[in-house]
């Protein structure tokens, strides 16, 4: 296959949605917890949050257009409540995951729904996923609207970090494996990723060192 621009204008929307979405690349897939005005608890999938900086603790992700005449529920409950939460995915919760994408009503419960519980902390108003292995608590920074394709970039930072000390090697460098993570391609497809290769600090006069 070699197309350019105007081909890939005239392909069917959901062929080039998956074949746009795949050939980015492996993703990660995390589950973001949010609540309404109402305190109504609400839980979403998504495949584009990606790291900003560490000082501030800064994640991004992007939230795409909604269809015509939905809610963006996700994003309304940021901006309504300023915190949300990314949570990691286990192997056995794609199933789970991949359900919260279902269009439900407000206020249906997407935690109820698909079989995971909320776990609430005192003094924040998202609610985080107790069967995730890593739990992230974040306070909204930045929301960014692009025009372009009318997506939204928000920007969270940590302000609260769960995880088991297992996890967490003496570097700090995340053990994501153990944690049970998922990576994503395309809409649909999920993986298990295998332990990978550690190498040392890069540096001109070195050459490349396996570390782990």
């Amino acid at each position: 296959m070699h197309i350019n621009r105007d081909d890939l204008a005239e392909l069917p929307q959901r062929y080039r949605a998956n074949l746009i979405n795949g050939i980015a690349g492996f993703k990660p897939v995390n589950l973001i917890g949010t609540a309404d005005s109402q305190g109504h608890p609400n839980l979403a999938v998504f495949s584009s949050v990606f790291h900003l900086g560490a000082s501030p603790a800064l994640l991004g992700m992007i939230i795409r257009p909604a269809p015509s005449g939905t809610e963006r529920h996700t994003l309304d409950n940021i901006n309504s409540r300023q915190q949300f939460t990314i949570n990691s995915v286990a192997p056995e919760m794609t199933a789970a995951a991949h359900q919260t994408s279902a269009r439900y009503p407000q206020p249906a419960s997407e935690f109820e729904a698909v079989g995971v519980t909320p776990l609430w902390l005192p003094d924040f108003s998202a609610p985080f996923v107790a069967e995730s292995a890593i739990q992230l608590g974040m306070a909204l920074r930045q929301v960014t609207h692009i025009p372009l394709n009318d997506t939204f970039m928000v920007v969270g930072e940590i302000v609260s970090l769960a995880i088991a000390d297992d996890y967490v090697s003496e570097d700090g460098s995340v053990n994501l494996v153990g944690a049970g993570a998922t990576v994503a391609t395309g809409l649909d497809r999920y993986h298990t990723v295998n332990s990978g290769q550690r190498y040392a600090y890069a540096k001109p006069d070195q050459d490349p060192k396996i570390i782990d």
